[in-house]
């Protein structure tokens, strides 16, 4: 698909992964772009959704709106993380298709693979089991834009594709320590108590659990190359096939933030899934799509971000 005279809604759009989409978009000179701020259109509502289509008028809708968070957060508030993202991403798709959006672009999420599947996670894999219990409701709430993207392509002919992106980081994501995720949580614990002077910090769980981590700005690449270029409903994973043990990657944050004090773990907190690593070759093979960014230099990156702007 040629986007360059194509009216594109972001949803999301505003927000940390959003504003790399955003920006690529307008790198790429891609120039008709609606960004709908939650304080004019609340997308969990459908009279919302509809005035946002109205108003915007879009070709493309890439839906990256989203209620998200840590481990932490999921457990308070998993009813919130499941009515939320179910009710904007099903109605925003059904709306989307009455009002004649030639594509819609739905970005789901690691969470929603089965809590033991196979290393690495292909993505015939999904369904073989049940998510990890701690992100359950908001992995199966994202899973369900891709049942619905299958069942309105069989029925309506609806271009409708799913994208399934790894834990992201990188400049500008949530360092809020009650809803951040990993990587955010560590660097914002180190720096604070480089500040202090705290000789050890805590950090949830064992450690021994493993993850993937994809750059946001890659993040961004792979979906708008999905964009233009695939056509299908059979979801594809989006990371850097690279895992890591949680005790590895605090490690190196801590080498790289100076913090010299020691890590100390709870291990009754919860690890969450595992193991995560994904088979990236679809992504590779029918887009072209490779993650650029080694992790200790998005690490680095990250870092220096916050310490700029944390005030």
């Amino acid at each position: 698909m040629n986007l360059a005279d194509k009216r594109i809604v972001v949803t999301g759009g505003s927000g940390f992964l959003g504003r790399h989409v955003i920006g690529l978009l307008e790198r790429r000179g891609y120039e008709h772009l609606f960004v709908p701020r939650s304080r004019m259109y609340d997308l969990t509502k459908e009279t919302d959704i509809v005035r946002m289509l109205e108003d915007a008028k879009p070709d493309v809708v890439i839906h990256l709106a989203a209620v998200v968070g840590g481990i932490g957060a999921n457990q308070k508030l998993p009813g919130t993380f499941f009515y939320d993202n179910l009710m904007m991403g099903v109605q925003l798709m059904e709306q989307s298709r009455r009002f004649g959006v030639e594509k819609f672009v739905s970005i789901g999420t690691i969470c929603s693979y089965p809590k033991y599947t196979p290393v690495p996670f292909r993505e015939s894999d999904l369904w073989n089991g049940y998510p990890e219990e701690t992100n359950a409701p908001y992995g199966l709430a994202k899973k369900m834009m891709l049942v619905q993207s299958q069942a309105y392509r069989q029925q309506f002919g609806f271009n409708s594709i799913h994208l399934l992106p790894v834990n992201l980081y990188g400049p500008g994501d949530n360092f809020d320590l009650e809803s951040s995720h990993v990587i955010p949580a560590i660097i914002r614990k180190c720096i604070e108590a480089i500040d202090t002077g705290a000789k050890s910090i805590t950090l949830w769980g064992t450690g021994h659990v493993t993850r993937e981590f994809l750059y946001a700005e890659d993040a961004a690449e792979g979906i708008v190359k999905a964009t233009e270029r695939y056509d299908l409903s059979e979801p594809m994973n989006l990371g850097s096939g690279y895992e890591i043990s949680i005790r590895e990657l605090a490690e190196m944050i801590r080498r790289l933030t100076g913090y010299e004090g020691e890590i100390r773990w709870d291990a009754g907190k919860p690890d969450g899934q595992p193991r995560r690593q994904l088979d990236v070759g679809m992504a590779r093979d029918r887009i072209g799509f490779v993650a650029k960014t080694d992790l200790e230099t998005g690490l680095k990156q990250t870092i220096e971000w916050y310490r700029q702007n944390r005030a």
